[in-house]
């Protein structure tokens, strides 16, 4: 891939509506913190997207990149995207970049990504920085992380130990280590190598089930394999309600489960219903405006039959408290504010997807008594949008697009698709009352 400079293009949205005027920080950050990297959106394909942010990131404050990196990392639940402005902050330098190398690395095989994006034009020399903080990063994992993402590709972990010389905490690392370079690690106790191994699926998910050896994200991937092997579905209903390791996965990823396994949608809404409960509920009525155009019905990922509709919709029916639901395409549709999946549903069929036109929406929900305005959207628009009525008004892109709107005024401004945003809208509110 190229990561060369962007050209300036016209400020406004793909549909034609004028876009907000941004400074480097702000393009950086919707470019990123909703962005599954690499992969394609319904206007932009994923290397111009990941060309936009290492460019961004080199003309932003360093120590900004890094909290963006952090963020993106542990709020937001992204992997690549992280990794691409490590590759930036690597390229600036200074102390900043060992300890946000450190902080960022959460899995084991993000040590080879890193690395291999890092070479992505052609192999150069690893910075002293960059040694530091990946050989501060590889002690984080243990002989079962180690294993387990030890894939093969350009990059391997070995490699990566090889390059860094990083010393070990103590002799039991050191000897695993010394396992991991000679190619002798222990194959991981995992779903994967059982099967490719030639083990029974219903043995395999029982055992794992059983012993507690399976993430969560692995559980709700895996629900139609058990599903179809006959796992006891006492023993998948108690996994999925355990909810063991769900602090790390999305909200829409119940939604893909509950499609893929239909019988195990009414734990999986339980699950996601967790999710309301364990947060405050927001004071006075909340609008929420969700964009179902068809700009929103592009894939999350290749791999993915979810949309970012899907990821809205699900966003949208978590929100604690007193809430009325609209959709908006061509027309603005009030739906039932039902939670979990029923809300899903709602929005989801709510009606016909076509045209953004926000402004027209915007204008209509400013008719309308609310206290807080809460919009799920690409930020596509066709349309002028104007300035919402509602003294907490927030804007939520969902997309990676260069251009967008919902700046300025009275509308704050968040990019994602994580719970997290909600998070992010009961701390800004505190900090206006306490203000």
């Amino acid at each position: 891939m190229r990561l060369n400079i962007f050209q300036k293009r016209p400020r406004i949205t793909h549909e034609g509506a004028p876009a907000a005027i941004l400074s480097a920080e702000q393009r950086l950050r919707r470019s990123v913190l909703s962005c599954l990297l690499w992969e394609g959106e319904f206007y932009e394909d994923g290397e111009s997207i990941a060309e936009r942010i290492y460019t961004l990131a080199l003309e932003v404050e360093p120590q900004i990149v890094a909290a963006m990196a952090i963020e993106a990392r542990e709020q937001m639940k992204l992997r690549h995207a992280p990794l691409i402005l490590l590759c930036a902050l690597i390229k600036t330098g200074g102390p900043l970049v060992a300890p946000a190398i450190e902080r960022v690395i959460q899995r084991a095989d993000e040590l080879s990504e890193l690395v291999a994006i890092y070479w992505r034009d052609g192999k150069k020399p690893l910075s002293k920085q960059m040694k530091l903080g990946l050989s501060r990063a590889f002690t984080k994992f243990d002989a079962y992380a180690l294993a387990k993402y030890d894939r093969a590709g350009p990059v391997r972990l070995r490699d990566v130990l090889f390059l860094i010389h990083a010393k070990p905490k103590d002799e039991i690392q050191a000897d695993l280590w010394k396992h991991l370079a000679a190619g002798t690690l222990s194959s991981p106790d995992t779903w994967e190598v059982a099967l490719s191994g030639g083990a029974d699926k219903a043995e395999t998910f029982t055992r794992l089930l059983t012993e507690r050896k399976l993430g969560y994200l692995a559980l709700l991937r895996n629900l139609r394999n058990m599903d179809q092997a006959g796992v006891d579905e006492e023993l998948v209903k108690a996994a999925i309600l355990a909810r063991k390791g769900a602090e790390r996965v999305l909200p829409f990823r119940y939604v893909a489960a509950a499609r893929a396994a239909p019988r195990f949608e009414p734990w999986l809404d339980q699950a996601l219903s967790e999710t309301i409960l364990e947060q405050p509920v927001f004071a006075g009525r909340t609008i929420v405006l969700v964009d179902v155009s068809g700009s929103m019905g592009g894939r999350l990922s290749a791999k993915s039959d979810l949309t970012r509709m899907d990821a809205a919709a699900t966003l949208a029916a978590i929100i604690p408290g007193e809430v009325r639901v609209f959709t908006f395409s061509n027309s603005v549709v009030e739906v039932p504010p039902r939670r979990g999946m029923a809300g899903v549903d709602a929005i989801l069929r709510s009606q016909s997807y076509a045209g953004t036109e926000l402004g027209k929406a915007v204008t209509t929900i400013n008719g309308i008594k609310h206290d807080r305005l809460i919009v799920i959207t690409d930020e596509q628009s066709a349309d002028r949008v104007p300035q919402p009525v509602a003294k907490q008004a927030y804007m939520i892109n969902v997309a990676s697009y260069r251009n967008g709107v919902g700046y300025g005024g009275t509308w704050t401004h968040i990019d994602g698709f994580s719970e997290n945003v909600l998070s992010y809208i009961r701390e800004q509110e505190q900090l206006v009352k306490g203000a």
